[in-house]
């Protein structure tokens, strides 16, 4: 389901499935902001970013616990659970000591600022507008934190066209806890075999 790209707030995931490539980066983060053909106006790798993020995003939706998981907070916000549900992985990956640690959190999400800066030549202008917000509040390294993940919960909803509130989207978050991360624990492993490998065979094209 396309909710729009500002509804989506789960940029850590795809910033980090990005392998450190800078133009990969730059691709994969503007992917929800750049529609139809759109794509072709930039430049070929970062064309290639936008395509893994779309590559990664029907991985996701189509995997066994992104569904499970979306039933746990299906009774709160329906039919946008999967945007809520790319949130809640993003909060487990910046937990995950087996892909950071605290500091090297703090370190990766500075990298990803600097590298979009470096970038905001190509960014769209809504996502231009955004970067200055992500990274003066530090979006990324605040996904670790359920306070950032509220936070993120209310930018879906703001950026909702059928959403009002989250009810108790948060409270079923913090109930099911134990849950939504045995789904993050099933799934992540596979997710970044499956972009490093979709990744290899987009820059060998």
């Amino acid at each position: 389901m396309d909710y729009g790209p500002w509804t989506k707030m789960n940029y850590l995931a795809h910033a980090y499935l990005s392998f450190h490539n800078p133009d990969i980066l730059a691709g994969n983060m503007i992917s929800d902001f750049v529609k139809g053909k759109k794509q072709f106006d930039y430049p070929s790798v970062i064309q290639k970013g936008i395509r893994l993020h779309r590559d990664i995003d029907t991985f996701t939706d189509q995997h066994t616990s992104t569904k499970k998981g979306k039933e746990y907070l299906k009774p709160a916000v329906g039919a946008y659970a999967g945007a809520f549900m790319d949130v809640v992985y993003d909060h487990f990956l910046a937990l995950d000591t087996n892909e950071f640690s605290e500091p090297g959190l703090k370190i990766f999400s500075t990298e990803v600022y600097a590298q979009l800066y470096a970038n905001e030549s190509v960014l769209p202008e809504k996502f231009a507008r955004m970067l200055p917000y992500m990274s003066s509040q530090d979006w990324l390294y605040n996904y670790r934190f359920p306070e950032g993940i509220e936070k993120s919960f209310g930018g879906v909803v703001r950026r909702a066209t059928y959403l009002t509130g989250f009810g108790n989207a948060f409270d079923l978050f913090t109930g099911h806890y134990n849950e939504l991360q045995r789904c993050y624990n099933e799934f992540f492993p596979e997710v970044k075999q499956f972009a490093s490998s979709q990744l290899a065979i987009l820059l060998n094209q």
